[in-house]
């Protein structure tokens, strides 16, 4: 009630200060409508807005003069304005690239561009411009904007003698649908649905409609139809087509890939059918009624999405959910290699991890004497990332394991196994339970890789030291074996961050082998190197085949190792160029070091040293393990639109099959799983 009268308080104060103006023919400007507005104006953001405009009805109702001369002010401000571009342009992507939208999107929130002062997209930004005023406009409720309609004798949009209301609307849905045929008939988009190419494009189809009806309503000077209309049910019947051509354009990114411009043409097309499907809506009036409550839903309609028109947020969310898809869905094929279901599998893991383990103890006898190099940070950098890229790959192709490169692959496997189980319908089990045992599956192939590494590790480590020491009578460890050992100690240095930040590398690595995989499917690179006429005519036809089914198969794997390679060998370069304690931390790789420091030592180490050497592993590997898949988990979650309360019911299905049965989250059952 407080709120009110302060309200109406306002109000009167407002129209008092404003009264000289306000009956003036020859006053436009928006100082009044600003202030009026900003009484309403909710003062705190919120999810549910209460907006209640009532002060200014009874104001309005008891004043005859006042509400004369702010109709006719309300007219004058609004009359004739341009506002064709609000429905062709305003909120809709661009066609340039993800990186100008967003910087043009970041720019428009915070230094609006404005319009000419003779478009209504001017008035509505300097009116209403938070970008939650189309909230709580939204909310205010109908039937007292359709009192302040009727009291203010405002014309509908139907009513108009020179029918400019409706010529702007024909004229934006023109432009609109000029766009999206044009760019619907581009090559790039065009093959992503060969299923359409031996069909009229509704494209076309729609375009002429629409010309057509254009061309009635201006012959006819017509200011509505009716929704019996065959025309209008025609462009309902093509809208809907375009609908699904470009539902099948998105769905066969699995077989094509795609890429961000197609995918920003694809949103920016579906954008606009919104759009067309929104405001044609308009041009349909079937009772009297309708005009006045269609004339303020236009009118909300407008304030919305110039409200909206830099929603970064939502950008974001529409831009990558399909990249992210794409890239995921490589990975989770991936990663069902790397998850164990028999016994015979699950040893399989082991002796490939045993594998990993041998070439990683090489790398960290390698990177021991590339550390005794004098060369600048930069000469160190590039030797340890050569190091590890050619030792990661080396890895790769000879089928080996590194336990930690898993959980990137693995997340999006598990999240496509808990989409899959969602859809379920047998009651009598866990609707979770199926992601539970393949989260089973997963933690003891993770298990199993982590002791072959380790295990490894270990001894390849201590006996290529040993044997370097009998050939050349040298102890290359004994110089830094307190620090090799001391960088497992969680007291003594930031371990686990460099854990962490390794983990992330992992994350990025799985990230880099998706998008490479996409990438290349969208080319038809696989495609173009088995039919290129120089490689068959050098190689024959055969061994440039096989030389595609290498590159599909093997390519993004090995570009990803590469990477991962690079990543592990300038963190520690660039941390000391930035002034920064940057390193990272990798179990393998500590199981490797452990070694050296205890050969370094001439084989003696104290029970602390022993001690936190064999925890720090234990929580590298953890970290590792946990960033890396959580990223991934995430990333996974987000392609696939599902809600992050997904991830209370998961835990829950798997600690009550861990109840159940806790062998099997570390050792294969006697039968398949």
């Amino acid at each position: 009630m407080r709120e009110k009268v302060n309200a109406s308080q306002e109000i009167k104060q407002l129209f008092e200060r404003f009264e000289a103006q306000l009956s003036d023919p020859a006053y436009i400007e928006l100082d009044f409508l600003a202030a009026l507005i900003d009484i309403f104006r909710p003062k705190r953001r919120s999810l549910y807005y209460q907006v209640d405009i009532a002060p200014l009805l009874i104001y309005l109702e008891a004043s005859p003069d006042v509400r004369f001369s702010f109709s006719s002010y309300v007219r004058r401000v609004i009359d004739h304005k341009d506002f064709d571009q609000l429905i062709s342009d305003t909120g809709i992507i661009s066609y340039a690239d993800f990186r100008y939208e967003i910087k043009k999107r970041i720019t428009e929130k915070y230094l609006p561009s404005q319009p000419p002062k003779s478009t209504l997209q001017y008035v509505l930004n300097q009116l209403f411009y938070h970008s939650q005023d189309a909230d709580w406009v939204a909310v205010i409720p109908n039937d007292q904007l359709q009192r302040l309609y009727l009291i203010c004798d405002f014309n509908s949009l139907y009513e108009s003698d020179v029918n400019f209301e409706i010529k702007e609307i024909l004229y934006g849905l023109e432009v609109l649908v000029q766009r999206i045929t044009g760019r619907a008939m581009e090559t790039d988009v065009n093959k992503m649905v060969p299923e359409f190419q031996n069909f009229d494009s509704p494209f076309i189809a729609i375009m002429r409609e629409f010309s057509e009806l254009n061309d009635r309503f201006l012959a006819g000077n017509l200011h509505f139809m009716t929704s019996d209309d065959l025309a209008y049910k025609q462009i309902l019947v093509l809208h809907k087509q375009c609908e699904n051509y470009i539902d099948t354009a998105f769905a066969n990114s699995h077989r094509f890939g795609i890429s961000i411009k197609v995918n920003q043409s694809l949103l920016r097309i579906r954008q606009q059918l919104e759009r067309i499907k929104a405001i044609i809506s308009f041009l349909v009036i079937d009772k009297e009624q309708e005009k006045v409550d269609k004339s303020i839903a236009f009118a909300q309609t407008l304030i919305g999405y110039n409200c909206r028109k830099s929603n970064i947020r939502k950008l974001v969310g529409q831009s990558t959910q399909l990249l992210a898809y794409e890239i995921t869905h490589h990975t989770a094929q991936t990663g069902e290699h790397y998850i164990t279901s028999s016994k015979k599998e699950y040893w399989n893991m082991f002796r490939s991890a045993c594998g990993g383990g041998i070439i990683v103890g090489v790398m960290c006898i390698l990177k021991l004497f590339l550390g005794k190099v004098e060369t600048s940070e930069f000469g160190h950098a590039l030797l340890y990332s050569i190091n590890y890229a050619i030792g990661f790959t080396a890895i790769y192709l000879f089928g080996a394991t590194l336990a930690t490169k898993q959980p990137a692959m693995t997340a999006s496997a598990l999240v496509a196994a808990i989409e899959n189980g969602s859809s379920a319908q047998d009651e009598t089990r866990h609707r979770y339970w199926n992601f539970a045992v393949f989260f089973a599956r997963l933690f003891r192939s993770q298990f199993i890789a982590f002791v072959g590494n380790v295990i490894m590790a270990f001894p390849v480590s201590l006996v290529l030291i040993w044997g370097i020491q009998e050939l050349f009578h040298y102890n290359a460890a004994a110089g830094k074996w307190m620090t090799l050992v001391n960088d497992l100690n969680p007291t003594e240095t930031p371990m686990i961050l460099h854990a962490c930040i390794a983990g992330v590398f992992l994350f990025l690595s799985g990230i880099i082998a998706g998008s490479i995989s996409n990438r290349d499917k969208h080319n038809s690179v696989y495609y173009r190197i088995e039919e290129q006429p120089v490689l068959k005519k050098v190689f024959g036809k055969e061994k440039t085949a096989k030389v595609a089914r290498f590159y599909e198969k093997k390519w993004a794997g090995i570009v990803s190792n590469i990477w991962f390679g690079v990543f592990m060998g300038t963190t520690a370069s660039v941390g000391m160029f930035l002034g920064l304690n940057l390193d990272i931390r990798h179990i393998t790789f500590a199981s490797g070091n452990l070694a050296l420091g205890l050969f370094g030592n001439n084989m003696s180490l104290t029970t602390d040293m022993w001690i936190w050497g064999i925890l720090g592993i234990g929580l590298i590997g953890f970290f590792n393990f946990a960033v890396s898949f959580s990223l991934s988990l995430t990333l996974a979650f987000r392609s696939r639109n599902l809600s992050f309360g997904e991830l209370i019911k998961m835990a829950k299905a798997v600690w009550i099959y861990f109840k159940i049965s806790p062998r099997s989250f570390f050792f294969p059952p006697h039968d398949k799983s």
